[in-house]
């Protein structure tokens, strides 16, 4: 294959390592048996583990029917104890729906179970009509996710909050049990400049759930911007390293098999899209996988598409630190599995300049060969010279 001996370049070196992970909301199909798609879930965090991935992050749903799992931390309690060294993040806790005071005392123990490999990840609520369903007026979700972060960084901290809003009332809350360290806590960002201010404000990461599609690539540098005044304002300084790029991308040997692995999974995902946005002019459901490729939204390819689409990111995010693989589930398991393999296999490679010294000492042995051959073939004369010198004396 020829992605497996194409020279790394040294023009791109990142100042920092890239870092790849899965991004599960999840996505399965109404005719799947959802115990069956839990252990997938599970099996396929399983395997990112084995395979060196850094990141693992479940989401929260609670309507729409695909999108099954309601609470990431169960997730991540199952997960942690099939897995050793993979980092396992909440993509994201809906906080509005929560009593901050619960979601911190949950996370806190979540943190202990997984021997400290919990990220804590926070957001407004993606789905309308889960704000709809517990009778909360979703256009006020950006409002309690900064009121949620407030109360529930301060609890990690261990200090103890008496405080009361329209929607809690907390009177000496703490939490008897803390982290095992201070936890990483990353904010969801879309378009809106929100969850870049936000996380500035808390000294966390951003979740760049939008980073391809639409005006959300656009809206990158912008949002990022956004998070380093607003961290300046508290006397802090944003590192790029936290930053996570969440896009679709499935790659194969070429980029028929990769299109022939994905068109029914995409096909079926659609239906749930179309299901709850099909009014929108430019929503996904109105697109077909070919023109979503055509527009850069995705990757269905090869490697080399795949650091295309990085270098493409890296022009608009210099350095950002991970990589996140919206999982869509639009393959089979033993097509994603070889994706992923092709990735750490030959993408991250390129992109870190891993290679870089074993190229140069390649180049380098061959500028030398003929040096290098001469005193071989030398040294071999030499003991043959030497064997019949001694049968000579023997004689």
């Amino acid at each position: 294959m020829k992605h497996a001996v194409k020279r790394p370049g040294n023009k791109n070196l990142r100042q920092t390592k890239l870092r790849l992970g899965i991004f599960l909301a999840p996505f399965h199909g109404l005719n799947e048996n959802p115990t069956l798609c839990f252990e997938r879930d599970l099996e396929f965090t399983q395997y990112a583990d084995e395979l060196g991935l850094s990141e693992f992050w479940f989401g929260e749903h609670h309507t729409g029917g695909y999108e099954i799992i309601s609470s990431p931390e169960l997730m991540i309690a199952a997960a942690a104890q099939r897995t050793k060294r993979i980092k396992l993040g909440t993509g994201v806790v809906s906080l509005p729906y929560h009593n901050p005071l619960n979601t911190a005392s949950r996370i806190a123990q979540l943190d202990h179970l997984t021997r400290g490999r919990l990220m804590f990840g926070a957001g407004p609520g993606l789905l309308t009509a889960d704000a709809y369903i517990r009778g909360l007026d979703a256009r006020e979700s950006r409002d309690k996710l900064d009121q949620g972060l407030s109360v529930i960084t301060r609890l990690l901290r261990g200090e103890w909050v008496t405080e009361k809003t329209d929607w809690y009332d907390l009177r000496e809350a703490h939490c008897q049990l803390l982290p095992t360290a201070p936890l990483e806590v990353c904010v969801a960002s879309a378009m809106s400049p929100n969850g870049g201010a936000l996380a500035g404000k808390y000294a966390g990461g951003m979740l760049c759930l939008a980073a391809t599609i639409y005006n959300g690539f656009d809206a990158l540098a912008a949002n990022w911007q956004v998070a380093q005044e607003t961290a300046a304002q508290y006397g802090r300084v944003m590192s790029p390293g936290s930053i996570r790029l969440v896009t679709d991308m499935h790659i194969a040997e070429t980029r028929a098999q990769a299109l022939a692995e994905v068109r029914d999974g995409y096909a079926n995902v659609q239906k749930y899209f179309l299901n709850q946005s099909g009014h929108l002019d430019q929503s996904p459901a109105h697109s077909t996988i070919e023109e979503l490729i055509a527009r850069g939204e995705v990757v269905v390819g090869t490697p080399d598409d795949a650091i295309a689409q990085i270098r493409r990111l890296e022009a608009q995010l210099p350095d950002f630190g991970c990589l996140l693989l919206f999982d869509k589930n639009w393959a089979r398991m033993e097509a994603k599995k070889r994706s992923l393999e092709l990735l750490m296999r030959y993408v991250l490679p390129e992109i870190n300049g891993d290679n870089v010294n074993r190229v140069k000492s390649f180049d380098w042995q061959r500028d030398k060969r003929e040096a290098f051959l001469d005193v071989m073939m030398d040294s071999t004369k030499r003991a043959f010279d030497k064997h019949e010198a001694n049968k000579r004396v023997a004689e």
